[in-house]
C-alpha cells in the first residue's frame, strides 16, 4: 500500500481522534467520586445470558438490580445455566475495616463483575456504581433495541466519608403524592445518600394521619387554593373552601418506609413544634395561648401577628404531643424523630397566663428558657418511645436538652456550639445546603430568595476547624423547602444537580475534590437524566449579572461571571438579542447613555449553552441598594 504524506497525516489524525474519543468513553463518570478507582483494559458485555449470583440473604438487592436492568434491556438476569458472563454479589468472609459497613469493592473483568462488601448496604451501593458504569440509556423506562450494554473494566474501593448523607423534602407547603415521594427517595439512593428527611407538618399543612387525633388531617391537611408569590397572598376568606392539600395515611407511611428500607434509606420524620404549628392549631385551637379560631395558612404573612405555637403552659399540649409522637414512633423504624424547634415566635407566651404560671413554677427567667423547657419535655417523650430527639439549632436557646442531636441550619455556629458540648451534629447551613434558594441569576430563575450556586454546594465542608472532635459531626444534608415549589417537576429542578454536589461532599474524600472534574461528570449525569425524563437546572451554564457600586461617583458598573470558566459571555445594551457576534465580555462594563436593559448569553465552543438573561438597569440599581 502506498502511504502518501497526505494519507499518513490523515491516518494520524484519525488515530489521535479515536484515541481521544476512546479515552472520553472509558473514563467512568461516577457521582459521588469513589475513594479509589483503577481503570483496566477491556470491558464487560451485559447480555441476556448474563448470570446474577447472590446468596439468599442478598436476594432482594439482586432482584432490585435485575428490575433496574430489565426495563431498558429486556434481559431477565438470574442464575441461568450456560451464561458466558457473571455478576456476583458477595459478603466478605472477614470484615474489611477499610470499607466499613457501607463501603464495597468492585472488580469488573471482561467476563465477571464481583461486588464485595461487609454488609448488604455496601452491596447496594456497589450495584449503584455498576448502574452508573453502564451507558446512559440504562436510565430508560422503555426497551432500547440493538444496544451494546458495555461496562468498562475497573477496580474500585469505595466507602463514605460520613454516615449521615441526607436530603429533606418539605411536603407541608405543597403536598406531594406518595408515588413522587418514592421517586425522590429512589433518586437520592442512586447517589449513595441514606437519609430522607420528611418535613411532615408546618403552618401550611399537617400531612400525617394520627388516628387518635383525626382533626389533624380532617382540618389541618387542607387550605384554600392560592397562586402567586409566597407571603404576598391574601388570607383565606371566612367562607372560602379549603380544598388544597392532602395527607399520608399510616398505610401510605408504611409503604414509603418499606420502599426506602429496600434502598438502605432511613426516613427521618419531622413534627415541627412548638412553632410552625398553625395547621395543628386550626384543628385543635385550645392548644394555643389565644384560643383561636385559626385557619391553615395559605402563604399570607402572619408571623408575629397570628398565634402559631403550641402553648407550653398548657399541659394538654404535652398530652397532644404524647399521642402524636407515640404514633409517629411506631411508624418509623429509624432511631431519630425530628421535633423542629425553629423560628418559634414567643410573643404570645409573654402575655399568656398559663405560660407565665409555668415560668414561675419552673423558675424560668426568659421565653427562651420556656422553649427549652418545652423541648426537654419533648425529649423525654421521644426517649419514652425508644427514639432519639433531633431539632434545628434553635433548640440550643435557653439550654440544650441532655441528649439532643442538633441540625445546624443558621450557618455552622450552632453545630460548632453543640459539638463542643459533646452533642452529635448534622451540618446543613443555609448558605451551602438550602436547595430552595436561587441557583442562578434571579432574572433567569423562578422567584424565591437568596442564593445558593452549584459551586457553593460543592465547596461545602461539613467539618469546620473550630470543632475539636470531628466525630461529633455525623454528616450533612440538603434541604428543599417548598414555599416556592408547587410541583414535583420543580422539586426536581431545584434539587438536581446541586444534590449531585452534596452527595459527593458527604461521600467522597475531601482531598479528591476537583471542580472541573466534577463538572465533566455532572454533564454525563445530566444526559442520563434526559433519558430518564428527570428535570434539572442548567443554571450553572448561565451568566450572573452583578452591579458594582461606585459610591464616589454615585454610579455603578456591571460585572458578568460564570461558574464554569470555559464559557464565553456575550452581551447587548441596545435591546437586541445577543449572540456570538455581539460584544464579548472581558472586563466590567459601563452603562451606555440611554440604555435601559442589559441582555447576556453564554456560549461554549461557539454554541449557545445558557439561558438568555435580561435585566433592566433600574433593577440592577436596586440590587446595589440591597
Amino acid at each position: 500500500m502506498n502511504f502518501t504524506p497526505f494519507r499518513i497525516a490523515a491516518l494520524t489524525l484519525c488515530l489521535l481522534f479515536s484515541q481521544k474519543m476512546f479515552a472520553v468513553e472509558t473514563i467512568p463518570a461516577l457521582i459521588p467520586e469513589p475513594v479509589k478507582l483503577e481503570k483496566l483494559a477491556g470491558s464487560f458485555k451485559l447480555n441476556k445470558t448474563t448470570k446474577l449470583i447472590a446468596a439468599p440473604a442478598n436476594k432482594e438487592i439482586a432482584e432490585l438490580f435485575a428490575d433496574m436492568i430489565k426495563a431498558p434491556t429486556g434481559f431477565t438476569l438470574g442464575n441461568t445455566a450456560g451464561g458466558t458472563s457473571t455478576i456476583q454479589l458477595a459478603i466478605n468472609k472477614a470484615y474489611n475495616k477499610q470499607i466499613g459497613d457501607e463501603g464495597y469493592t468492585l472488580d469488573v473483568k471482561p467476563t465477571k463483575i464481583t461486588v464485595m462488601a461487609n454488609k448488604p448496604a455496601g452491596l447496594f451501593y456497589g450495584m449503584q456504581t455498576v448502574m452508573q458504569l453502564l451507558p446512559k440509556e440504562i436510565e430508560s423506562a422503555e426497551i432500547i433495541k440493538n444496544k451494546v450494554w458495555s461496562i468498562p473494566c475497573v477496580k474500585i474501593t469505595d466507602y463514605p466519608r460520613f454516615g449521615w448523607r441526607g436530603l429533606m423534602l418539605d411536603v407541608s407547603r405543597h403536598y406531594f403524592p406518595k408515588e413522587v415521594v418514592k421517586k425522590y427517595i429512589n433518586q437520592l439512593a442512586k447517589y449513595k445518600m441514606n437519609v430522607f428527611h420528611w418535613h411532615l407538618t408546618d403552618d401550611q399543612g399537617w400531612r400525617i394521619e394520627i388516628k387518635s387525633l383525626p382533626k389533624l388531617t380532617e382540618v389541618g391537611a387542607w387550605r384554600a387554593s392560592r397562586m402567586g408569590l409566597w407571603w404576598k397572598r391574601d388570607p383565606q376568606g371566612a367562607n372560602e373552601a379549603a380544598d388544597y392539600g392532602g395527607y399520608y395515611t399510616q398505610n401510605d407511611i408504611k409503604e414509603v418506609v418499606k420502599y426506602a428500607q429496600e434502598r438502605f434509606v432511613t426516613v427521618l420524620p419531622e413534627i415541627d413544634v412548638p412553632g410552625h404549628s398553625l395547621a395543628a392549631l386550626a384543628a385543635y385551637p385550645d392548644l394555643s395561648c389565644t384560643g383561636g379560631p385559626f385557619k391553615v395558612n395559605v402563604g399570607n404573612t402572619f408571623y408575629g401577628v397570628d398565634d402559631n405555637a403550641l402553648c407550653p403552659g398548657n399541659e394538654q399540649s404535652f398530652v397532644f404531643m404524647e399521642k402524636v409522637l407515640g404514633e409517629v414512633a411506631a411508624l418509623f423504624p429509624g432511631q431519630y424523630i425530628h421535633i423542629g424547634g425553629d423560628e418559634c415566635f414567643k410573643g404570645f407566651w409573654k402575655t399568656c397566663k398559663k405560660c407565665q404560671k409555668r415560668m414561675t413554677d419552673e423558675n424560668l427567667k426568659t421565653p427562651e428558657e420556656l422553649q427549652s423547657y418545652f423541648i426537654k419535655r419533648m425529649e423525654t417523650i421521644v426517649k419514652s418511645k425508644g427514639k432519639k430527639m433531633m431539632g434545628w439549632d434553635e433548640i440550643l436557646e435557653g439550654g440544650l436538652a441532655p441528649e439532643a442531636t442538633v441540625m445546624s441550619w443558621r450557618g455552622m455556629k450552632g453545630g460548632i456550639e453543640a459539638a463542643k458540648m459533646n452533642h452529635h451534629v448534622i451540618m446543613t447551613p443555609a448558605d451551602n445546603c438550602y436547595l430552595d434558594l436561587y441557583q442562578g441569576d434571579p432574572a433567569g430563575e423562578p422567584p424565591t430568595y437568596s442564593m445558593l450556586t452549584l459551586s457553593s454546594c460543592y465547596n461545602f465542608d461539613p467539618i469546620p476547624a473550630e470543632i475539636p472532635d470531628p466525630s461529633f459531626v455525623l454528616g450533612g444534608q440538603g434541604n428543599l423547602w417548598a414555599e416556592s415549589v408547587p410541583s414535583y417537576r420543580h422539586a426536581e429542578y431545584m434539587t438536581w444537580p446541586r444534590a449531585f454536589a452534596l452527595s459527593e461532599v458527604f461521600w467522597s474524600p475531601k482531598e479528591s475534590k476537583n471542580w472541573n472534574n466534577f463538572i465533566s461528570r455532572m454533564e454525563s449525569h445530566l444526559q442520563r437524566y434526559d433519558v430518564a425524563n428527570i428535570n434539572y437546572a442548567r443554571s450553572v451554564y448561565d451568566a450572573a449579572i452583578t452591579p458594582l457600586k461606585d459610591s464616589v461617583n454615585k454610579t455603578f458598573r456591571i460585572a458578568l461571571s460564570t461558574e464554569i470558566k470555559k464559557l464565553d459571555i456575550y452581551y447587548t445594551f441596545d435591546n437586541t438579542f445577543p449572540d456570538n457576534f455581539s460584544p464579548k465580555y472581558t472586563d466590567t462594563l459601563s452603562i451606555p447613555k440611554g440604555a435601559d436593559h442589559i441582555r447576556v448569553l453564554t456560549y461554549l465552543n461557539n454554541k449557545p449553552i445558557g439561558k438568555m438573561i435580561t435585566v433592566s438597569i433600574k433593577d440592577l440599581e436596586k440590587r446595589t441598594e440591597d
